[in-house]
């Protein structure tokens, strides 16, 4: 917008510049021109009455004199009653030209090389019609005009440049207020809701910035309000939990019982972190910085000996790669260790027993990839599956563990896909962005960002596809 008025000023300057300053340059143009023709008339009016009294050539030489020489005077004379012709001066004007002017009795100005003469007649006393020549040269014509031009044109310069300093200042008046209200909802839309913008400028800029507060506070309420329910909602099951852990106390000993008072007690944790979490009045607002996240191998290793013990129970094979050395990620532990009970939880939910799965981690210079595979039936439709990842949960499915997922992977810039797996079943495919930039799509850099997450990707499928 800014530039727009900018440019629309610098358009309407030049064009009122062109408008006046073009016709005002010619006009000074035949100004000077009429002057100096003026001037030579003067000059020969001054000879007139010499020549109606006397023909002598001694004193129409100090007339001339006397009149302007210098100028390039000169006086034609008829020859008539015994007297040859008389020529007092340079003649410049062509022959012809000093006889039309004799005959027609009238003044006028030809072109000469170096300027123009004015040709004007004068009656003697015989009656006969003699020429005054006055030479104008070319620099008296122009004289001065070089100045008139140049100051014309800085005027002109100097009202464009005030014209866009003016509007490039309208338009910071507007355009601020804008870029302020752009700022604020991009640090609304990061998790800053403390984002406010100052309610100035124009009144429809103003208006807006009203709303945008409004919004804001509104957001901020939603979300206490979603929070104080989330954390009511994990209380109740505080009640249930205890029953739970009562009788898994009761169960004595065994490897089953011991197994179903770890689960009890890790739910216990994860209710107080969903209760301490939702009481929290700091919502998120900033990137992790540097060193923050963690170690994705020793999670999947963690994890994978809770899962192996329940594999065991139901007869599955479980593979584990790519955990040998730590595999940093930009993901908080509780987080990653939800998304990875949530994807393995899948697997013993909608697989029969018996079926095999994998968990394997590969880690590139800026991205990892995480896939869990089984040998199931696979899913039909990946895009319903992801659909329902989304929140719209239907076929007995919430859709949150797929929710969890995604949001994992989108939170570093990844991406979640839903394909067949080299066991013949699903496979889940979590790409974790490790330098935190959004995904491109478009444009060369976003085609180079392909190209590269294709090589990775293939190069992970040969490498497991090896013996």
């Amino acid at each position: 917008m800014r530039w727009a008025l900018v440019r629309v000023s610098l358009a309407i300057a030049a064009m009122v510049v062109v408008a006046f300053a073009v016709p005002l340059g010619l006009v000074i143009k035949e100004m000077a021109r009429d002057r100096a023709f003026s001037n030579a008339e003067r000059e020969a009016a001054a000879v007139a009455p010499a020549l109606s009294i006397t023909t002598d050539r001694d004193q129409l030489e100090k007339v001339v004199a006397s009149a302007g020489a210098d100028s390039g005077m000169a006086v034609h004379i008829p020859a008539g009653e015994g007297k040859a012709a008389l020529d007092i001066g340079r003649q410049r004007a062509a022959g012809k030209d000093i006889a039309t002017v004799r005959k027609l009795g009238r003044a006028s100005t030809t072109e000469v090389p170096g300027g123009s003469v004015l040709l004007q007649p004068v009656a003697l006393s015989s009656g006969e019609i003699s020429v005054v020549e006055v030479f104008v040269p070319e620099s008296e014509v122009s004289n001065g005009v070089g100045t008139a031009w140049a100051v014309l044109a800085g005027v002109g310069i100097a009202l464009i440049v005030g014209s866009v300093a003016v509007a490039d200042r309208l338009g910071v008046r507007m355009v601020q207020p804008a870029q302020r209200l752009v700022e604020g909802a991009h640090e609304l839309g990061e998790g800053k809701l403390g984002a406010r913008v100052p309610e100035e400028g124009p009144t429809e800029l103003r208006l807006a910035a009203v709303a945008f507060n409004s919004m804001a506070d509104q957001v901020v309420q939603l979300l206490a309000n979603e929070r104080e329910l989330a954390a009511d909602l994990s209380h109740r099951l505080r009640t249930p939990l205890t029953v739970l852990r009562l009788n898994a106390a009761s169960l004595g000993d065994g490897p089953a019982a011991e197994q179903t008072r770890t689960a009890v007690a890790q739910l216990e944790r994860e209710v107080d972190t969903i209760i301490r979490t939702a009481r929290e009045a700091k919502p998120q607002t900033v990137a992790a910085g540097p060193g923050a996240g963690c170690d994705a191998a020793e999670v999947v290793r963690e994890r994978m000996r809770f899962w192996s013990a329940l594999a065991e129970d139901e007869g599955r094979k479980v593979r584990v790669a790519g955990v040998e050395r730590p595999v940093r990620i930009p993901v908080a532990r509780a987080d990653l260790v939800a998304a990875l009970d949530a994807l393995l939880g899948n697997v013993f939910r909608h697989t029969p027993e018996g079926t095999a799965f994998a968990v394997d981690v590969h880690n590139s210079e800026d991205a990892v990839i995480m896939l869990v595979s089984d040998a199931g039936s696979g899913i039909r439709d990946p895009e319903a599956a992801m659909a329902r990842g989304r929140g719209s949960g239907s076929d007995g499915s919430t859709g949150l563990g797929l929710d969890i997922v995604r949001r994992l992977a989108e939170s570093t810039g990844g991406d979640v896909r839903i394909g067949s797996s080299m066991l013949g079943g699903t496979e889940v495919r979590i790409w974790i962005q490790l330098d935190g930039r959004e995904p491109e799509r478009k444009g060369h850099r976003g085609a180079v960002r392909r190209r590269r997450r294709g090589r990775l990707v293939s190069t992970f499928n040969r490498s497991r596809s090896l013996p």
